[in-house]
């Protein structure tokens, strides 16, 4: 059904991503490719002089490494990328870039904070260029 499907993955919840990780391997075509993707947040400057210079890229090191072990345990196929930003804008840059044509996310029950802020599920939704399917 799908030639190129990025999923990506909170690492803090590794769980739903490897549900819908497999969920993936099912829609995509013969020949298709799965990229699975972390996001870093960057740390505010005013948080980050109290914290070690370098607790974003051992983020993403654990992010990378989270991630391989993931496709390892699956045995499913997949690239793994990981990124830094806001969530949202590298989802969507990720699906550009790669040229997909299904993101798959993992998302929460909705809360009033959804109302004010958005979450990276509703941004992506209403932003990406392709198709997007929302696991709850």
């Amino acid at each position: 059904m799908y030639r190129k499907i990025i999923v990506p993955i909170e690492i803090g919840s590794i769980e739903k991503g490897e549900k819908i990780f497999r969920k993936a391997e099912k829609l995509l075509d013969d020949g298709g490719e799965i990229i699975l993707l972390n996001v870093v947040e960057d740390i505010p400057t005013y948080v980050a002089i109290e914290l070690p210079a370098n607790v974003v890229e051992n983020a993403m090191k654990e992010g990378r490494d989270r991630l391989d072990s993931l496709v390892a345990k699956t045995g499913i196929p997949a690239t793994v990328e990981v990124r830094n930003g806001p969530p949202a804008n590298g989802i969507l840059a990720a699906a550009e870039n790669h040229g997909a044509d299904l993101i798959m996310v993992a998302s929460h029950h909705p809360d009033i904070y959804n109302y004010f802020i958005g979450a990276t599920a509703d941004r992506v939704v209403r932003h990406a260029k392709c198709s997007v399917l929302v696991d709850r």
